[in-house]
């Protein structure tokens, strides 16, 4: 199986040093890049768009602090940048830290301290990309889990889709795993050794949204978007309907031309990237209410992949429960418990209305807040809220049709708030104007 490793790039003047770090770095399983002067780095770091950078401080074009100095200013989303000197000094680690330096790493260097440092730098680099809406690559959710034939036939549909360029559409509920069923077309298509840069639409503010997409040039400076960072891999667009009409617009030129302008910018600029998209919402009554641009529409949706809602194959839910557990275990270090066999069959027959993302949530905080091995049916249910009694009937029967009226009011307009809620995908504005109309208020 095809995973993306941490790409770092090394500069430094001494080709020794460079020599030793990139060989130990890539006996570690990183991907390393070698500069050795500052007009060198300028280039790798816009080609090879680096998950961290280790920069000499004295080099002989341009020093290391001047070229930090550069890179923060251009770029708000610059990657972690550790500083290596062997001429150490309080004040040049005190003016790197300034200047937006994520470490400093004196000469000679310590091994054990810079695996260390490497580590600690692309784990930052990965909250960073979360907390702009980048969702980094992680080798724990490479597979769609599930032996049942509608994941079967999913997962083999992606295969062949992943031999073509064509635009593909991800279509289904929240929490089904669409950004899963990207990252799968993408690390079986020939992209794969290329980014997969997964951006919530939503997060993104359509102040922000041209230069977020398109990149910008300002006195020279040039601020890398998203579709170069994702050139020779995959732009997944997740909840494209939150879109606004004037990035719709341009995406749309930019992708029947292959090229675009960066704001501010005069030169055209060509990417190779895959273009996929997800939605929750109906993009057809979108195009129809005016929403979304019909000619975007039909550019995105050249394919059509529907994934099933969890209920649809209950029959996996004992493999991803058995997945989730070892997840944890793993990422966490949570103790290790099991589900008893009356636990699983009962959630085998659950509702899950909020589908996979439910059923991980569910898990963590069963292993967080439980004790023992063995998790019981009363603990899941208690875990639910669920009624005792049929099953079946709580699944189709909503909770709260057994409270007073005045309680079953509230929990019914809270639903009915969250259900138009992802029908306008995630979009506050869209949601309050559903609202309105249903009330029969105009604007």
């Amino acid at each position: 199986m095809n995973t993306q490793l941490p790409r770092i790039l090394v500069v430094d003047d001494e080709p020794d040093i460079r020599r030793l770090v990139s060989e130990i770095l890539e006996d570690e399983g990183y991907s390393v890049a070698q500069a050795e002067n500052a007009s060198e780095a300028r280039q790798l770091k816009e080609s090879t768009k680096p998950n961290l950078i280790l920069l000499d401080i004295w080099m002989p074009d341009t020093d290391g602090i001047t070229l930090l100095k550069e890179w923060v200013a251009e770029d708000p989303l610059l990657c972690p940048v550790v500083m290596m000197s062997g001429h150490g000094s309080v004040e040049a680690a005190v003016e790197a830290t300034r200047l937006g330096a994520y470490d400093f790493l004196e000469k000679p260097l310590s091994l054990a301290k810079l695996l260390l440092i490497v580590e600690r730098a692309l784990e930052a680099s990965n909250l960073q990309l979360e907390s702009a809406g980048i969702k980094p690559h992680t080798s724990a959710d490479i597979e769609p889990v599930g032996k049942s034939a509608t994941v079967a036939r999913t997962k083999d549909q992606l295969k062949r889709l992943a031999q073509h360029d064509a635009r593909v559409l991800f279509v289904g509920e929240a929490g089904v795993g669409k950004e899963l069923y990207a990252r799968y077309l993408h690390n079986n298509s020939a992209h794969r050794d290329g980014p997969f840069v997964d951006v919530a639409v939503g997060s993104i503010s359509p102040e922000n949204s041209a230069v977020e997409f398109f990149g910008k040039e300002s006195e020279g400076k040039i601020y890398s978007g998203l579709l170069e960072r994702a050139h020779k891999g995959t732009l997944f667009l997740s909840e494209i309907g939150g879109m606004d009409k004037e990035t719709q617009l341009r995406l749309l030129s930019a992708l029947e031309s292959r090229s675009f302008l960066r704001v501010g910018g005069s030169e055209s600029v060509s990417v190779d990237v895959r273009v996929v998209a997800s939605t929750r919402i109906a993009l057809d009554e979108e195009v129809k209410a005016g929403r979304f641009r019909q000619d975007l529409y039909y550019l995105l949706n050249e394919i059509t992949v529907d994934i099933a809602p969890l209920r649809n194959h209950s029959e996996d839910v004992p493999a991803l429960l058995s997945f989730y557990v070892d997840y944890f275990v793993n990422q966490d270090k949570l103790p290790f418990r099991k589900f008893s066999m009356a636990a699983q069959n009962f959630l085998r027959n659950y509702g899950w209305r909020g589908n996979v993302r439910e059923l991980k949530n569910l898990v963590q905080r069963l292993m967080i807040l439980g004790v023992g091995e063995e998790i019981e049916l009363d603990e899941v249910k208690s875990a639910l809220g669920s009624v005792v009694g049929d099953v079946a009937n709580s699944a189709s029967v909503p909770d709260f049709f057994n409270l007073p009226l005045k309680e079953a009011r509230d929990h019914f307009e809270k639903a009915y708030l969250e259900y138009h809620f992802e029908r306008t995908g995630g979009s506050v504005a869209r949601l309050s104007a559903a609202v309105l109309h249903s009330l029969n208020i105009k604007l």
